[in-house]
């Protein structure tokens, strides 16, 4: 599941971050905007959709320490300077799979804060927020059902362990009885033939 939802985001961000015409299309109807980029408001000082998607996807490409550079610098301005572009900066980096942070739970709760007040976004911003909620989501939704499945199979496997474990001790209980009864059965063999040999030695003539 990890697998899958890294590749759709590096498919994205790579698609994204080249800045063609059918991306800033795309990312234009995603929001209803007109095609036309000058229609768009303008937030000072706010990171265009590129800065964030190549980030995206060294994030998502890099070695373990660009990863951990990557992170750790989302999470400080977030923390230190938080704003909409930071927070949304670093939740993208939080909904990105393939890092040892990577926290889809985290993720959710900060995207929906941001989508719940949008005027200091631009219109690509709260695309690429809406865009990542919904994979986030049903990345949620898979691992629930994941976990779900697993542990139905943790308690089918539990039950038949406990079948098994049931059958094994009544088949031992059957066996210690019919051993005794054998034994018991033995013994009166024993005292019948002992008895008869005796019964043969008082029949006999004496010399």
């Amino acid at each position: 599941m990890a697998r899958s939802a890294l590749i759709i985001v590096l498919l994205v961000a790579m698609s994204l971050a080249a800045g063609c015409a059918q991306t800033r299309s795309w990312l234009d109807r995603s929001t209803g905007r007109d095609a036309d980029r000058r229609s768009d408001k303008v937030v000072l000082g706010a990171p265009d959709a590129e800065d964030y998607l190549v980030e995206l996807e060294e994030l998502a490409t890099g070695d373990p320490a660009t990863q951990v550079e990557i992170y750790a610098d989302a999470e400080s301005r977030s923390t230190l300077t938080p704003d909409p572009s930071t927070n949304l900066r670093f939740a993208l980096v939080l909904a990105t799979p393939g890092h040892s942070e990577h926290d889809p739970s985290r993720a959710q709760s900060i995207l929906r804060e941001l989508l719940a007040d949008t005027p200091l976004m631009t219109r690509s911003e709260v695309a690429l927020a809406r865009i990542y909620l919904q994979s986030v989501e049903e990345s949620l939704v898979l691992a629930a059902e994941t976990r779900r499945l697993r542990q139905s199979d943790s308690r089918a496997a539990r039950t038949e362990e406990r079948a098994i474990s049931q059958r094994l001790a009544s088949v031992e209980a059957e066996n210690r009885r019919l051993r005794t009864e054998l034994e018991e059965a033995e013994d009166k063999l024993e005292a019948i033939t002992s008895i008869e040999q005796a019964l043969r030695e008082q029949e006999q003539p004496p010399e």
